[in-house]
C-alpha cells in the first residue's frame, strides 16, 4: 500500500541560496563583502526584492559570485523581476563557472529539468559533480538519484549509494531517506531493514513527509520494526496533513480497510479525495471505485468515470482496466464494447492480468471486435501466466472444446486445477465434470463430487445440478 520510492529532488535552487546568505550575514566569516552586498542580500533575504535587485544587479556585472547566484535564483524564480528563465541561466552560468559551488547546483538543476536550457542529463551530472565535490548535500543528493536512475549515466547503485551518503551523513533529509529506500529496496548494499528504519526515521524526524510516509509503510508491512498499524497512520497522518499526496491515499486506504483506525469509508474518501485532487492516480482510481461502489458516498457512475479518465490518462494500468469496465455494462454512460476494448487493451499492454483476461473474451465472444480465437489465446495466456484464475479457466475451456487450438483434454484439466485450487468456483464445476466424464484424467466420480461440493458452495448452480443428479440417484445424502 505505502509507496516507497527514490525522486529526484524537488527543493528549489533558492532554499540553499538563502541558506547561504544567512550564514553570510550571521557568521563570523572573515570575507570582507562590501556594504552594498551585504545590504543587497539582506534586502533579499526579508523579501524585499526591488531592493535586492537594484543593490545586487550591479555587483554581478562587476563579476562578484554571490551577486551572480543570488540574481540568477531572482530570475528564475520571479523575484522582484520578470521571470527569465534564459536570464537565469546567464547569471548561474558565471557564478557556476567561478567555481561557486550553489551556483554549479543550481546550473545542474536546470539543465536537469530543462528551464532556460534544453533538458541534458548529462550536462546535469557534470555540474552535480563539480558542486558534490565541493560538498555540497543538495548535489550529493541529487547526483546519487542520477545515478539510481540511470539518467545521464549508466545506472549504479553503488555509485548512487556513495553520493547519497555523503549527503545524509551532513543530516539533509531527502538523502536520508533516499539512503533508507536503498537499504530497504537492496540496491547497491545488502537489503537491510533495520538500517533502512535507521535512516528514514531521521529523515522522518525532521518533518520530511516522503519519509513519514515510507516509515508509516515500513511499520504497516512490518519491515525492520514490528507491525504497528497505529504507528503507520501516526506517520501517514503527519505527512498527509502537510498536503503529501501519496501519504493521503495511503492514509484513506488505512480507513478503508479500517487497519489501526475503526473503518471508516467516509474518512477514506475524505483522504483519497485530497490526494487525488493532486494527480495522484492511484488515489483517483480509488475514489472512482468509491462512487462506482458506492462507498463512502452515493452511488455516482458519472463521478467513478471522471476519476477513472482522469487516472488512465496518466497510463494507471488499473483505471485503464475500470474504465473499460465501466464501457462493457453501460454505467454512467452508453454501452459501448469498441470503447471497452480500447481501455482494455491500453491496460492489457501493461501487463494488467485482469485487462489481459478480459480483452481475451472480448476476442473470444467477438464484443467490439471481430470474433478471434487465437487473439482470445494470446491474451488468455499472458493473463494465465500470472496467476489469474479467471482467465487460466477460460484458457482451460479453449483447450477442452478446441477453439483457436488443438483440443487437449490433458491441457484443460491442468489449467481448470490451476484456477481451482485458488478458490474459483466454476473452474473447480469444470475440473469435477472432466473428473465425472473421464476426460483428461481417469474417470473418478469421488473427485468429482469434492469439486461439485466446492462450486456449489460458492453458489454455482450447475454443480449443485450436478451434485442432486449423480448422489440423488445413489440415494446419498445431499449438501
Amino acid at each position: 500500500m505505502a509507496i516507497v520510492q527514490i525522486n529526484i529532488m524537488k527543493t528549489k535552487p533558492l532554499t540553499f541560496l538563502l541558506a547561504l546568505t544567512f550564514m553570510f550575514l550571521f557568521s563570523g566569516s572573515s570575507v570582507v563583502f562590501g556594504d552594498e552586498l551585504r545590504d543587497g542580500l539582506l534586502a533579499y533575504g526579508t523579501k524585499d526584492y526591488k531592493k535586492a535587485y537594484k543593490l545586487i544587479l550591479p555587483l554581478a556585472e562587476q563579476g562578484n559570485v554571490m551577486a551572480q547566484t543570488t540574481l540568477g535564483v531572482m530570475y528564475l524564480e520571479g523575484y522582484g523581476v520578470p521571470q527569465d528563465y534564459k536570464e537565469a541561466v546567464k547569471w548561474e552560468r558565471l557564478a557556476a563557472k567561478q567555481g561557486d559551488a550553489y551556483a554549479q547546483y543550481n546550473f545542474g538543476v536546470m539543465y536537469d529539468k530543462g528551464h532556460g536550457v534544453s533538458q541534458n542529463f548529462k550536462e546535469a551530472i557534470k555540474w552535480y559533480q563539480l558542486s558534490a565535490k565541493q560538498g555540497h548535500a543538495e548535489a550529493q543528493n541529487n547526483l546519487g538519484v542520477m545515478y539510481n536512475k540511470g539518467r545521464g549515466v549508466p545506472q549504479n547503485y553503488k555509485e548512487a549509494i556513495k553520493w547519497v551518503r555523503l549527503a545524509a551523513k551532513q543530516g539533509h533529509a531527502e538523502a536520508q531517506n533516499n539512503l533508507g529506500v536503498m537499504y530497504n529496496k537492496g540496491r547497491g548494499v545488502p537489503q537491510n531493514y533495520k538500517e533502512a528504519i535507521k535512516w528514514v526515521r531521521l529523515a522522518a524526524e525532521q518533518g520530511f513527509g516522503h519519509a513519514q510516509t515510507n516509515l508509516g509503510g515500513m511499520y504497516e508491512k512490518g519491515h525492520g520494526v514490528p507491525q504497528d498499524y497505529k504507528e503507520a497512520v501516526r506517520l501517514y497522518r503527519l505527512a498527509a496533513e502537510q498536503g503529501f499526496a501519496p501519504a493521503q491515499y495511503n492514509l484513506g486506504a488505512i480507513y478503508f480497510e479500517g487497519l489501526g483506525v475503526p473503518q471508516d469509508h467516509k474518512e477514506a474518501v475524505k483522504w483519497y479525495r485530497r490526494s487525488a485532487e493532486q494527480g495522484n492516480a492511484h488515489a483517483q482510481n480509488n475514489l472512482g471505485k468509491m462512487y462506482s461502489k458506492g462507498r463512502g458516498v452515493p452511488q455516482n457512475y458519472e463521478e467513478a468515470i471522471k476519476w477513472y479518465r482522469l487516472a488512465a490518462e496518466q497510463g494507471f494500468a488499473p483505471a485503464q482496466y475500470n474504465l473499460g469496465a465501466i464501457y462493457f455494462e453501460g454505467l454512467g454512460v452508453p454501452q459501448d464494447h469498441k470503447e471497452a476494448v480500447k481501455s482494455f487493451r491500453r491496460s492489457a499492454e501493461q501487463g494488467n492480468a485482469h485487462a489481459q483476461n478480459n480483452l481475451g473474451v472480448m476476442y473470444d465472444k467477438g464484443h467490439g471486435v471481430s470474433q478471434d480465437f487465437k487473439e482470445a489465446i494470446k491474451w488468455y495466456q499472458l493473463s494465465a501466466k500470472q496467476g489469474y484464475a479467471e482467465a487460466q479457466n477460460n484458457l482451460g475451456f479453449m483447450y477442452e472444446v478446441g477453439d483457436g487450438v488443438p483440443q487437449d483434454y490433458k491441457g484443460a484439466v491442468k489449467l481448470y486445477r490451476l484456477a481451482a485450487e485458488q478458490g474459483f468456483a466454476p473452474a473447480q464445476y469444470n475440473l469435477g465434470a472432466m473428473y465425472f466424464e473421464g476426460l483428461g484424467v481417469p474417470q473418478d466420480h469421488k473427485e468429482a463430487v469434492k469439486w461439485f461440493r466446492l462450486a456449489a458452495k460458492q453458489g454455482i448452480a450447475r454443480a449443485h445440478e450436478a451434485l442432486d443428479l449423480f448422489l440423488g440417484r445413489k440415494g446419498q445424502k445431499l449438501l
